[in-house]
């Protein structure tokens, strides 16, 4: 028994373990997530670009990780810009947000979403687009002043949704942000904005 113990641990010691990648800029990586062919596992690809960690979606667009909580198996991305003219969102090209389905990754339900600039039929839809919408504390604040006067809504990204893809488009709503783990009573310009990714453990 000792002898198997020991050949075990002399072939683990000569394997070419794939540990955590090394950091990027003042970010861990840690394992699963991988951005490299040596380091991590390769289905948990982010990227490391210019010392900062980006994550990339389905149609090509670069998304900066805020955090990164590996114990509870998420990572929160960046919204994207909102044109303080145009009340257009930076990915609106897209379609907003998508991730690749076929990867482990997919949108938490933690995540408060606000749609703006939206279109009459939106008003069909069980969303809340009163003036007690949260997208109503948002146009108040500088980041979405663009947005000021614009039909707006809020949801939260619950598991009856599909988790892979916040959508926004002309014709109907063409901006969004979103907000982890909204507090109510909290000032908007408190709030933790970002899109809480989360992935499903290799093991």
């Amino acid at each position: 028994m000792f002898l198997q113990v020991a050949v075990l641990l002399t072939l683990l010691s000569h394997m070419p373990a794939l540990d955590a990648c090394p950091k990027c800029g003042n970010m861990v990586v840690p394992y699963p997530l991988s951005t490299g062919d040596d380091c991590g596992n390769p289905r948990y690809r982010i990227y490391c670009n210019n010392g900062a960690l980006e994550f990339l979606s389905a149609p090509g667009i670069y998304y900066r990780i805020l955090s990164i909580n590996p114990g509870a198996y998420k990572l929160v991305i960046r919204p994207p810009l909102i044109g303080k003219n145009t009340c257009y969102s930076s990915d609106l090209s897209v379609g907003g947000l998508r991730l690749d389905e076929n990867l482990p990754f997919n949108i938490s339900v933690r995540n408060t979403v606000m749609l703006f600039n939206c279109s009459d039929n939106i008003l069909l839809s069980p969303l809340n687009c009163s003036s007690t919408s949260y997208c109503r504390q948002y146009e108040e604040i500088e980041e979405g002043s663009g947005c000021k006067g614009t039909l707006c809504c809020h949801f939260l990204k619950d598991s009856s949704m599909t988790s892979h893809r916040i959508r926004v488009r002309v014709g109907g709503c063409t901006a969004y942000t979103s907000v982890v783990d909204v507090k109510p009573k909290d000032p908007a310009d408190a709030w933790n904005y970002g899109i809480e990714l989360q992935w499903t453990s290799p093991y």
